[in-house]
């Protein structure tokens, strides 16, 4: 296994999550791919998971937190961390250490660049982007919006732990009509896919 760098001949895998198979995420529009020429230049690193025969089977995407969703400083956020999964296209490559590759070339990664800690976002359920999963490689639980909980593993004891942005306004309710209120984050093709449906 080899952990690189994005580089632009893997690009258009990375925009379509690894799913290049998949006519459905392609449903998703350009999102993702508007999201990342916008960031980049922010502190966006993307790292990539290859087996021995070259195939790409994870990825991790992470940038300063300042930049991110969520409250922090000093820190790196992981926006994603995904492994294929799925049978179809390019097979399923979980359980073969990918995911633990990726964390800790990612955690390697923030440390060289001065970071004091780095934190993710993960699902109190038994999927995707799982709380539980980070929990086992250290991480602990610093706060908590519905199923979201906010992970984080600091690298010094003197960096302040991140927290959620709340939202503090709310659409006005019109007696008789239903708002519909509908947000796309950009780099995450699965979350764009609803935006467009």
């Amino acid at each position: 296994m080899k952990i690189t760098d994005l580089d632009e001949s893997h690009q258009s895998l990375y925009f379509l999550c690894l799913e290049d198979w998949s006519d459905e995420i392609k449903e998703a529009g350009n999102h993702k791919e508007e999201w990342y020429r916008k960031i980049k230049d922010k502190g966006l690193r993307v790292k990539l998971a290859l087996n021995d025969e070259g195939t790409v089977g994870g990825m991790i995407q992470y940038l300063p937190i300042e930049h991110s969703t969520v409250e922090g400083k000093d820190l790196y956020f992981i926006y994603c961390i995904w492994v294929h999964g799925y049978k179809k296209g390019r097979g399923n490559f979980q359980k073969r250490g990918m995911g633990k590759a990726l964390l800790q070339a990612a955690e390697d990664d923030a440390k060289s660049l001065g970071a004091k800690g780095i934190a993710a976002w993960g699902i109190s359920l038994p999927f995707w982007m799982k709380a539980s999963w980070f929990k086992k490689h250290g991480f602990k639980k610093v706060d908590k919006e519905g199923m979201q909980v906010l992970m984080w593993k600091p690298f010094t004891d003197d960096v302040i732990p991140p927290k959620w942005i709340r939202q503090k306004k709310f659409p006005p309710v019109t007696e008789g009509k239903v708002t519909v209120t509908a947000f796309k984050n950009g780099w995450c093709p699965a979350m764009n896919l609803t935006f467009e449906r």
